[in-house]
C-alpha cells in the first residue's frame, strides 16, 4: 500500500495566446486604440498638423526660389509623415508596454498577430488622414509642381507613414521610458534622413556610404516621390520603390510582433 504524500492537484493551465489572425479581435483592439488616442488631443495635432506646418514653413522659406521647394518638397512630403508616425506610434506603444496594458492583453486569448494588426490598423487610418492632409495641402495649396499624379504621391505618402509606424512599434520593445524612445529618433531617423538623397544624389555620396544608403528604406520613399515629380506616367523605378518600401513595413511589423512579451521590463 502507497503510503507517501499524495500528488498536490494540477491547475489548469493558462491559456495560450492565439496565434491565427482573428478580424474581429484586430478591429477590437484598433477600436480601444483610437478610443484612447481620442483623448490625447497633442498626438493628434503632432501627427495631423505638424506635417502640414512644416511644408507651409518650407513652401515660404523658399518663396524667393519655388522650383527649390519643388526639388526637395516632394521628397519632404514622404518623410515628414515617416518621422511623426514613428515618434507617435512608438511612444504610445511604451505607454502601453510600461502601464502594464500590453502585459494583461497578452494573458488573454489574444494573438501576437492581433495586437499588431490592431496597432498598425489604428495608426494605419490616422496615416491615411495625414497624408491626404499634406499631400492636399502641397498640390493645391502650395503649389507643388508635380509631373505625375497626385494620387501617386498620396500612395507613396501614406506608404512612408505606414513604415514609420512600424518602425515605432518595433523600437518600443527596446525603451524602457518616453524619454528612450525619443532617443531611438537619431539612431534610426537621421541616418537614414542623411543617407536617403534629400541632399545630395546618392551616386555621388562616398561608395561605403551609397551601399548603406541602397538598403534603407527611406531612399525607397525619397526616389517613389522623385519618380512622380519626374514622371507622368508609373515607372518600373517607381514600382520598385512602392513594393521596397510596402515590405520594409511588412518586415518591421513582423519583427514587432515577435518582441512583444509577456512581462513588462
Amino acid at each position: 500500500m502507497n503510503t507517501g504524500p499524495s500528488p498536490a492537484p494540477r491547475l489548469p493551465a493558462a491559456p495560450e495566446p492565439r496565434t491565427a489572425l482573428s478580424p474581429s479581435r484586430t478591429l477590437a483592439t484598433a477600436a480601444r486604440v483610437l478610443r484612447q488616442l481620442r483623448h490625447d488631443p497633442r498626438s493628434i495635432a503632432l501627427m495631423l498638423l505638424v506635417p502640414c506646418l512644416m511644408l507651409f514653413l518650407l513652401r515660404y522659406v523658399f518663396d524667393g526660389s519655388p522650383q527649390t521647394f519643388d526639388a526637395i518638397g516632394a521628397s519632404l512630403l514622404g518623410i515628414f509623415p515617416l518621422i511623426t508616425m514613428f515618434l507617435i506610434t512608438s511612444i504610445a506603444t511604451l505607454r502601453e508596454r510600461t502601464s502594464g496594458t500590453l502585459e494583461r492583453l497578452l494573458a488573454m486569448p489574444l494573438g501576437k498577430a492581433d495586437l499588431i494588426a490592431g496597432y498598425a490598423l489604428a495608426f494605419g487610418l490616422l496615416a491615411v488622414v495625414q497624408s491626404a492632409l499634406a499631400t492636399g495641402l502641397s498640390v493645391w495649396f502650395l503649389g507643388l509642381d508635380v509631373v505625375g499624379s497626385a494620387w501617386l504621391l498620396l500612395l507613396v505618402a501614406l506608404l512612408d507613414a505606414l513604415l514609420g509606424t512600424a518602425l515605432g512599434l518595433f523600437v518600443s520593445a527596446f525603451a524602457a521610458s518616453e524619454f528612450q524612445a525619443v532617443q531611438f529618433m537619431p539612431a534610426v531617423i537621421f541616418p537614414q534622413l542623411l543617407l536617403c538623397g534629400l541632399f545630395t544624389a546618392r551616386d555621388t555620396m562616398q561608395p561605403v556610404l551609397e551601399g548603406i544608403s541602397n538598403v534603407l528604406p527611406m531612399s525607397y520613399a525619397v526616389d517613389g516621390m522623385n519618380e512622380v515629380l519626374r514622371h507622368a506616367d508609373v515607372t518600373a523605378d517607381f514600382v520598385r520603390d512602392v513594393l521596397v518600401v510596402s515590405l520594409c513595413a511588412l518586415l518591421v511589423l513582423s519583427l514587432g510582433a515577435a518582441t512583444l512579451r509577456r512581462r513588462t521590463a
